[in-house]
């Protein structure tokens, strides 16, 4: 694979400390010896966990580990017992980098599962090493072109447009778009150029576009004043919570009359513990989910804030924890399929074998072909549920739940360089 992407400039970045969290954790369930890694017949594994515990990232990714954590209960469910060690990358290159390099030379870990905002730093290491990496395509292309990375949702093809955002759009009254997103995050800078194409589409004018934000900032006033200026009433920010945040605080101290707010990220916990001020701002703000939000009370649903309850976490299910749990069901599959004395070839082959991947139920009765790395933009069957934040609670939006759109035949975005 090539890497096709740049470093990260920042002070919050640069200044991050190389911070390694080794912190051996698992599920009670059956089995012991070996890291199965190593080619024993034992149903314990050790695998890492890499993701933005710390830096401009963590407020939308360090959640992950909750998931995970979460997921280990799962898995003991299903006869496995599942160690791991959590790698922080800081946000910062060079640490993501040696952390990724740790759990490969002395961790040993059988597999990688990962969130992060910067992952596609590691990742040719990752897979020179022919390490099977579980977790979501937020960051960079890599998801669809190394063998070695399967993605819970499949590879998400941010160049391509599908008509979910749009509709979503529609759905909430949005007339006049401001669309955004990092410049130094491939996925969140074509996200932001699919999402104002989609709205397109669906009718809605695109009066502002910046696919170039400086990565996880929160200096959003010439942003706000250039929104304000064209006259938008709606925004789609494919950014990080405390970027989307600022926007909407920014935005409504200009006056601006928003009628549809979409964020990606800042569901659930991000928002609960982000503070008065954050949940005063995000009053009436539409979040996207590709999973059934806790709100269903669905028997998957359940089952998650049952695992979540017997982890110990208390914080509101997020993004990035539902992630964490899904990527730890999709392991547990793999395992299954892989049979006995499992390898990191024979886990990275039972991977590429799955293609009607259902979450554990949380997709709601779609299905996802994680092997799909052509056609999929926003998750299974382009599927994404919608949640409204009123006062301290989120509610399910009528005709959200979900939207699933198709492919726009003919319609792409230039990939971010």
């Amino acid at each position: 694979m090539i890497l096709r992407r740049r470093t990260i400039v920042g002070t919050a970045c640069l200044a991050a400390a190389v911070t390694l969290l080794a912190v051996g954790c698992g599920s009670s369930g059956s089995g012991g010896g070996t890291n199965a890694a190593g080619g024993g017949s034992s149903r314990t594994v050790t695998i890492g966990v890499l993701t933005d515990v710390t830096g401009p990232a963590a407020s939308g990714n360090k959640t992950f580990v909750d998931g995970v954590k979460a997921g280990t209960f799962y898995a003991s469910r299903n006869g496995y017992k599942i160690k791991y060690v959590v790698a922080d990358t800081a946000t910062n290159p060079t640490t993501a980098l040696a952390a990724a390099q740790k759990l490969v030379t002395q961790d040993h870990v059988l597999a990688v599962l990962a969130e992060s905002s910067i992952l596609f730093t590691t990742t040719n290491y990752l897979t020179a090493h022919n390490v099977p990496v579980i977790g979501v395509s937020q960051d960079g292309p890599e998801w669809s072109t190394a063998k070695n990375m399967f993605s819970v949702a499949g590879p998400l093809q941010q160049t391509k447009v599908s008509t979910t955002i749009g509709e979503l759009l529609k759905l909430v009254g949005v007339t006049n778009l401001a669309s955004l997103g990092y410049g130094v995050s491939p996925i969140s800078s074509e996200s932001a150029a699919s999402g104002a194409l989609s709205a397109q589409v669906a009718g809605i004018k695109v009066g502002y576009l910046n696919a170039k934000f400086p990565f996880g900032s929160t200096d959003v006033g010439p942003e706000v004043l250039a929104m304000k200026n064209a006259g938008i009433n709606g925004l789609w920010a494919s950014v990080d919570p405390n970027t989307g945040f600022a926007l909407i605080s920014g935005l409504r101290d200009q006056g601006v009359d928003l009628k549809g707010v979409l964020l990606p990220t800042g569901y659930g916990g991000d928002i609960l513990q982000a503070g008065q001020g954050a949940l005063q701002d995000a009053q009436g703000v539409y979040f996207t989910l590709g999973y059934e939000p806790v709100e269903m009370q669905t028997a998957a649903t359940k089952q998650l804030q049952a695992d979540f309850a017997s982890a110990h976490i208390t914080l509101a299910p997020t993004y990035a924890s539902y992630t964490g749990y899904v990527s730890t069901g999709l392991l547990v599959r793999a395992l299954k399929d892989a049979g006995p004395g499992v390898t990191q070839a024979s886990l990275i082959k039972a991977l590429s074998n799955v293609h009607d991947w259902d979450a554990m139920g949380l997709f709601g009765g779609h299905k996802a072909d994680i092997n799909d790395r052509v056609n999929i933009v926003n998750g299974a069957d382009n599927c994404w549920w919608l949640t409204k934040l009123e006062g301290d609670k989120f509610t399910l939006v009528p005709g959200g739940d979900p939207v699933c759109g198709k492919l726009v035949p003919g319609k792409t975005v230039a990939p971010a360089s």
